[in-house]
Order: structure tokens, then sequence, then C-alpha cells
């Protein structure tokens, strides 16, 4: 079914949702399940991976993975800003549904969180004995009421909050590095750390029978913009134990950036290696991404936009899959997903069926990723607090509402958001529109006091007459 201008076709979420209770491109009951690592990256953009078109610097870990699987061009993040993207990512749902989610993003002095009794991906595969591990980056609730261990993770080291100086660990003057539950201190560049720490997991639990479930959500490339021989920035700015010090409006350039980018990508390596040596590589699921679109140095063509916006920029993101023996080798997918999509489909991955309690508005894309099937006609919606942002995306058409300007492009054919045609098809117009606003209705309301994120010309040079009141004192995200 495809939707072009002669007409659109939607298909509610109810009927998205019902798609994600088979089990669809599971491994056969007798065979072992298959190991799982999930990897994010932080405000990596659409196009900073070569194998995506960045040019100045070279990926080779996650080319490899999509020369070994499948690279997806219309990958979406649920939310421009991070742990909103995180909440859906986890419960397979709009993080709209939850009240943390309404925070953009969550906040050090906030008291909402992830629910402990909400149903998550790595709750859901331990219960059918995956053992589940979470190294790097939480952002979803602060302790004691929320954290990774209470939300479905046997394990987890890394950082709680939204981000921290890459090497002392810290943000606006507090330690945030742990041990489960455990405050620790460590020497090292953290991107570095975040790779040790995934090595160990892996090659303790290869010994095992038991699958494993590994969430590695690196901290890189988020600020404060310092790459592995910046231990010097380091100590400038942990002198000023302010948030507009940690991030860094007065630091960075672009080849900062493409060295923490590329030392990610080396830590990607070695795990790639390292399944490899112990001969999992080939009953393991491998999947990067990132939570959402681009940040100051980051590329995001063809698009515009940036993170904290619903532009193309700020939520179309890179996603590459392998899976040996499941998914075709160098292929490419067209088929529009969104981070939801990965509880149902890595579920349905190790044969598991969604519970009555842990309904999805996600899909199984994995029929798609393995040829089994075409791709999947679907209709998406986003909502952002900051200018209030409105999108609805419907086969090749988006609805973009910012302030009280309202937009209908053609996303496949104008990337860049520039030729708004509301007034040339106004009946697919109000198509998109009406479907964006019945679905809002589902969702909980907009909280006027809860934060949002995003940039303003003071902050921006390229968002002049921008006076959003952004990045509030105390804020990390």
């Amino acid at each position: 079914m495809n939707i072009d201008r002669r007409g659109a076709i939607g298909i509610g979420v109810a009927a998205l949702s019902s798609l994600s209770f088979a089990p669809l491109g599971a491994a056969a009951p007798s065979a072992r399940k298959p190991n799982i690592v999930f990897i994010m990256a932080d405000d990596l953009g659409y196009a900073d991976l070569s194998c995506y078109g960045r040019q100045d610097y070279r990926t080779p870990a996650v080319d490899r993975l999509a020369r070994e699987g499948v690279r997806l061009t219309q990958a979406y993040a649920n939310s421009p800003v991070c742990s909103a993207t995180r909440i859906a990512l986890m419960t397979g749902r709009y993080q709209y549904r939850l009240r943390a989610g309404l925070e953009e993003p969550l906040t050090p002095a906030s008291s909402y969180g992830l629910p402990p009794e909400q149903p998550t991906l790595p709750s859901l595969l331990r219960n059918t004995g995956y053992h589940t591990s979470l190294i790097g980056k939480w952002h979803m609730g602060a302790l004691p009421d929320y954290g990774p261990l209470k939300s479905g993770y046997d394990e987890f080291w890394g950082i709680r909050g939204g981000g921290v100086d890459y090497f002392s660990h810290a943000a606006l003057g507090q330690a945030d590095l742990w041990d489960n539950d455990r405050p620790v201190a460590e020497v090292g560049y953290l991107t570095d750390l975040i790779g040790q720490r995934a090595l160990d997991m892996i090659e303790r639990r290869s010994a095992e029978k038991d699958p494993f479930f590994l969430s590695l959500h690196f901290t890189a490339p988020h600020w404060p913009w310092e790459g592995p021989e910046d231990a010097a920035v380091s100590e400038r700015l942990s002198k000023d134990k302010t948030l507009s010090a940690l991030a860094h409006f007065d630091g960075g350039d672009m080849a900062t950036y493409a060295a923490m980018v590329v030392r990610m990508d080396y830590q990607i390596g070695r795990i790639l290696d390292l399944l490899d040596r112990k001969g999992i590589a080939d009953n393991t699921i491998v999947i990067f991404t990132s939570d959402n679109g681009g940040e100051r140095f980051s590329n995001v063509w063809p698009f515009t936009g940036r993170k904290g916006e619903l532009l193309e920029g700020g939520i179309r993101i890179p996603a590459v899959v392998r899976w040996p023996g499941k998914i075709p080798a160098g292929s490419v997918s067209e088929q529009v997903t969104i981070s939801m999509d990965w509880l149902p489909t890595l579920l349905g991955a190790a044969g598991v069926n969604l519970p009555m309690d842990a309904l999805s508005d996600g899909i199984n894309i994995m029929p798609s990723l393995s040829g089994k099937s075409g791709a999947v006609d679907r209709t998406l919606y986003w909502r952002y607090l900051n200018f209030d942002q409105q999108a609805c995306r419907m086969g090749n058409w988006k609805y973009l509402k910012i302030l009280n300007e309202e937009f209908l492009f053609d996303v496949v054919a104008d990337p860049l958001e520039r030729a708004n045609l509301k007034a040339r098809y106004p009946a697919i117009f109000a198509q998109l529109t009406a479907s964006y606003h019945s679905w809002n209705r589902e969702m909980l309301p907009l909280d006027p006091k809860a934060f949002t994120h995003g940039f303003s010309g003071k902050e921006m040079a390229d968002h002049f007459g921008v006076k959003s009141p952004v990045m509030h004192s105390g804020t990390i995200d």
C-alpha cells in the first residue's frame, strides 16, 4: 500500500500493535535463543557514520555491521531528546503514555522516572531466561525510586544521569559512575571504560548456557567535547561546576567530534572481534543506532534540524542490524521504523510472545529486515513541548507544526523539508492533521510545567532570533 499525492491511507496504532504479538523471525524452538547486543550512541546524527556518508573520518566497525547486515534509511527516534526515547525503547510504547515521558528530558531534580512495575524489554527477556545487562547510560530516573536493577536488568555499570565529563565522570560537581547501585571511582576515558566493561561481560556470559541481552549505551558523542587525548579540556571544565561549562558551548570542533565517534567505533570493533573469537557471532543479533538526531557538530544530511526539533534532522537516525543467516548481508531497508519497534522485534526474534500487560505501540520489523515480507506501511506520531511542535509521518507524507505554522512535506522527494504542499494537497493535509489529533487524544496531555529543551540564538548562531527558554539551570540532556 503506497500513499501518494492521489490519496493517503493510514494504518491506526491499534492495528499496528496487533502485528507485534506473533514472534515472527524467531529462532526455531529447538535452537538456542540468540544473544542480543543493542548498541546506542548518544546524539549521533543520521550521517555521522561513514556508511551513511560521513567523509572526514571512517567508522570501520559499524561499516562492517552494515556490510554483514542491513542498513536502515528510514529509522526514527521516538523523541528528539534522550530520556523520552529511552523510555519508548524500554517499554515499546509511545513515551507520552507515561508521565516521565513528558519530560524533555528528565532532569536531576525530577521526581519522575520509569516505573519499576512497567514491563520492559529487559524484564520480558529476563522472564524467558536471558541474562540482562546495561552498560553505559541509564537516564530514566534516580535512586531510590528508579534504576536499571528495578526495571529488568540483572546488572548495571555506568551513569544514571544525562551526561558526565569523560575523564572525571562527574556532572555539576557530582560524581555519577555506578557499579549496580554502588557509586564507584575509576580512572580513564569513559568510552573506553564502557567498552571494556562490555568486553568483560561478554567474556563471562559466553561460557554460560543462557543467552544474554546487553544494552550497550555509550555516552559518546554527547558533550562535553572531549576526545581520548583531551584530559586538559576536562581539567578546565571541571573548575566550573555549572551546566553551561558541561554543555561546553565554548568548545569543540570537527576534529574533536571525529575523535569521539572514532573511539566509540573502535570499542565496537573490539566487541565484534570478541564475538568472533568466542564463536558466538553467528547466534548474536547486533544492533547499532542513536537515541535522537544530531547535535552541534553532527552531519544530518540530507535533512535539516537538530536535536530538540521535529524536523527530520532531529529525529531521523542511523540504524544497522546484523543477524547472520537471518538478515541478508549488505542489504538496505526502506522500512519506516521507530525506537519503540525494537521491543516487539527483539522479543519476536527470541520467540517471546508479548503478554497482555505489555502491549506495544511498535511493530516487529524483523520479517521486513529478513526479506520474508515487504516493508509495512505505517503512521507515526511525535509531539514536543518546546515551540508546540507536532508531527505525523504517513507514507511519504509528513505533517509538521512549529508554533502557529503548519506544513505538509513529501519527505522522500524533499528530505530538506522546503516545499510546503499543504495548499496544493488539502485533502492529504486534512487527513494527516486529523490522524494526529485522533492519536494525541489517546496520550497523556502535555504538562506545561514539564521541562523541555531546545537551542536558542544565544547558544547557536544558526538559531538567531530564537529566544526559547532552554537549558534551565541544573538540567542535563
